[in-house]
């Protein structure tokens, strides 16, 4: 499949000057079937942004999700969610008859894989020739980590998501003439998946395609670590600490913080770095060059893990008796910049951020985050105010981890808002706009607004709860109507006024 290639000049042109960009995650676009896609309305989103300034537009993880919808702990560090699928899509190049206006939210999930098996059997036997080229190329191309993960997923629907260190043996361990012969048996189930696959990476390159014709770039998000019940770990056993059974020893998490009083217990299984050391990073490697023909520009969240990890005995309820454990960051770094060029990376550089962290991000060049809502409290020496911050950053109001700006700005004590309303320009007092404009009028390069913010939505908006498993979490999603005509304007003036555009 042909894929957009990273230009030698990636990072100068996407941080190399003062830029707007827009947080939203695909799922919370506007349209049918419960959670957005890659459908008309992401292709309006881009029309939006050109038209707001916005040259950059930030999302949360592609990757497919488990039952919690979090995009941060999937199934894959390579695949892309199928429920992000356009249905229209296929609709318009004659592979499914139509899409029923009527299915529920509920229903949605359900009525998706259904359509999806209903256009791999079209694309089998009506694709022309040319289309059945290019999914033989995108399959060759993608094999490294395609054919295992297909296998994942269709062993993983034979046994309903039940974990894959309670498969019978020969399909948990990989190996013998019974996993050979599991693999015979779902031979269409693996090549279902590979269909679905082939069409979420042709969709995404077709929508950044259009979004780079309107003068937007895509900026995308690789979580650090993945989750053990995940394709990954399943293949790669030799990668995590796990013990014979397949267990996780131990599991990342972070102390207690900001979010939480007694941390958090992520639950992922922490890397065997000896054995990415021996294989020469092999499976980064493979995961970044993935990421790179996606995204325009990455950011690494969690990236002080990097450089040590908080790491947590498994079967702990907290992570208050976790410790920090070092990590080879910049080796691995170094490797990357070897193998895969300068590449325009971000660093997750928030929560406790020792020296060391800060020099490991220098190093390589990467821009941090600041966060202006983090800002207040900490006297004028806060590294999250604006005057502090330096053009090596990302600035935003918030990010998907945040209360919404005039949530937050409403939660806050009389003498706590009186501090922010000495802080900001005496010419902007409302929320959240007072604090767009002064992360706009930063010196940051970039700055970025969640789009529950340019909408100036107040409580029951949140993106995610960190520390909960809440329903609400991952579920946001905006309404075509609450965006008008004269806040599109009002946008593209403020980063024409700060020389954004």
């Amino acid at each position: 499949m042909a894929t957009i290639p990273v230009q030698a000049s990636a990072k100068e042109q996407m941080l190399g000057r003062r830029r707007a960009g827009v947080l939203a995650h695909i799922s919370s676009l506007p349209g049918r079937l419960g959670n957005g896609d890659f459908s008309h309305d992401a292709y309006r989103f881009v029309e939006f942004c050109a038209a707001s300034g916005f040259s950059i537009w930030q999302v949360l993880p592609l990757n497919p999700t488990h039952a919690d919808g979090s995009p941060y702990f999937s199934l894959s560090a390579n695949a892309g969610n199928p429920l992000l699928i356009s249905l229209d899509w296929l609709v318009d190049r004659g592979w499914l008859g139509g899409v029923d206006p009527t299915i529920s939210d509920a229903d949605a999930p359900a009525y998706r894989q259904a359509s999806l098996r209903i256009a791999c059997k079209s694309f089998v036997g009506d694709a022309d020739a040319a289309w059945h080229k290019r999914y033989q190329g995108f399959c060759e191309h993608n094999a490294a980590w395609l054919d295992d993960y297909a296998a994942f997923t269709a062993f993983n629907a034979q046994h309903a998501g039940a974990a894959w260190t309670d498969w019978e043996s020969p399909l948990r361990d990989r190996r013998g003439a019974g996993y050979e012969q599991a693999l015979a048996a779902l031979a269409d189930a693996m090549e279902q998946v590979r269909f679905e696959q082939f069409v979420f990476f042709a969709q995404w390159n077709d929508l950044r395609a259009y979004a780079h014709k309107n003068g937007v770039f895509l900026f995308g998000d690789l979580p650090i670590f993945v989750a053990h019940h995940s394709a990954d770990v399943w293949s790669n056993r030799g990668l995590w600490q796990l013990d014979r059974e397949g267990q996780p020893t131990v599991v990342a998490g972070v102390p207690p913080d900001y979010f939480s009083k007694t941390g958090q217990v992520w639950g992922n299984p922490l890397y065997r770095w000896a054995a990415h050391r021996k294989e020469g990073y092999a499976w980064w490697l493979s995961r970044l060059n993935t990421q790179r023909e996606l995204f325009d520009l990455l950011r690494i969240d969690h990236f002080r893990g990097l450089e040590a990890c908080w790491e947590i005995q498994a079967g702990e309820i907290t992570a208050i008796d976790g410790k920090w454990v070092k990590t080879p960051g910049a080796e691995l770094l170094a490797a990357v910049q070897e193998k895969l060029g300068d590449l325009p990376l971000v660093a997750e550089d928030l929560g406790e951020i020792t020296p060391e962290v800060e020099a490991l991000r220098k190093r390589f060049a990467m821009p941090g985050m600041r966060v202006m809502q983090f800002g207040f409290g900490g006297g004028p020496d806060n590294l999250h105010l604006p005057h502090n911050f330096a053009t090596d950053f990302v600035a935003y109001t918030g990010t998907h981890d945040n209360a919404v700006t005039l949530e937050w700005y409403e939660a806050l004590t009389m003498e706590e808002r009186e501090e922010v309303a000495r802080y900001l320009p005496a010419s902007r007092t409302d929320m959240p706009d007072a604090m767009i404009e002064a992360v706009y009028a930063s010196v940051a390069r970039l700055a970025v607004i969640p789009m529950q913010d340019v909408l100036e939505l107040g409580a029951g908006n949140r993106m995610n709860t960190p520390g909960t498993m809440g329903e609400a979490n991952w579920r946001w999603r905006f309404e075509w109507p609450q965006l008008k005509d004269e806040r599109k304007l009002e946008l593209k003036e403020l980063a024409r006024l700060y020389n954004r555009l």
